[in-house]
C-alpha cells in the first residue's frame, strides 16, 4: 500500500474512532439531561446501542469542514449554527419520512421551523461548535492518541473494525426495529 492511501486508511479509521466516540458521548449527554428533566432513564437515540449518530456525524462535520474557522469565532460560530440547522432539519426529516417518528420536537420552541429546528438550538450549535473545536476535540485527540500510542496497530485495526461491523448490524436492526414491514410490502 504507498503512502496516499495508508494515510488514507489511517485518517478513516480515526474519523471512525471519533465518530463512535462522540455518538457515545452524545447519548451519554442526552441521558443524562433526559434523567435530570423527567427524573428517570429514557432510552435515547436511534439505536439499540449507547450512540446516538447524528452527534458523531456532527462531531465528524466539525473536525474536517469547520475546523479551519478554529482561529475566527465569529466565523465558526455563525457557519455552524446555519450548518448544524440545515443538517439538524434534514436529519429530522428524513428519519420522519423513513420511520414516521420524531426524536425530538421543538414545536413549542420560540422562532422554530416545523418543530424540526429553532433558533434557540441553532444558537447553541453555534456556541457549542466553538466550545469543541477549541476546547473538547483538541483535549479528546491528545488522549486519543496517547492511548493509540500504547495499542499495537493490530490490536487498532481489529478493535475498530469489529466496532464498525458492530454499528452496521445495530443501524440495520435498529432500522428494521422501526420501519412498518406492511407498508413496505405494499409498496
Amino acid at each position: 500500500m504507498n503512502k496516499r492511501n495508508n494515510k488514507e486508511v489511517i485518517s478513516f479509521r480515526y474519523y471512525l474512532l471519533y465518530f463512535l466516540i462522540y455518538a457515545c458521548i452524545g447519548w451519554l449527554l442526552e441521558t443524562f439531561y433526559a434523567v435530570g428533566t423527567l427524573g428517570y432513564f429514557v432510552k435515547r437515540g436511534f439505536l439499540y446501542g449507547p450512540l446516538c449518530p447524528i452527534y458523531g456525524w456532527g462531531a465528524i462535520i466539525l473536525i474536517s469542514g469547520l475546523k479551519k474557522y478554529k482561529s475566527n469565532s465569529i466565523k465558526l460560530f455563525f457557519y455552524s449554527a446555519v450548518v448544524f440547522s440545515v443538517f439538524e432539519y434534514v436529519v429530522s426529516f428524513a428519519l420522519d419520512a423513513m420511520f414516521s417518528a420524531k426524536w425530538w420536537d421543538y414545536t413549542n420552541d420560540f422562532m422554530n421551523l416545523n418543530g424540526r429546528i429553532s433558533i434557540f438550538y441553532s444558537f447553541a450549535w453555534g456556541i457549542i461548535a466553538i466550545l469543541f473545536i477549541n476546547h473538547i476535540h483538541p483535549f479528546i485527540e491528545k488522549y486519543v492518541k496517547k492511548i493509540l500510542k500504547k495499542i499495537p496497530h493490530v490490536i487498532q485495526i481489529i478493535v475498530i473494525n469489529s466496532l464498525f461491523i458492530a454499528l452496521i448490524v445495530d443501524t440495520i436492526l435498529s432500522s428494521l426495529k422501526y420501519l412498518n414491514i406492511k407498508n413496505i410490502l405494499y409498496l
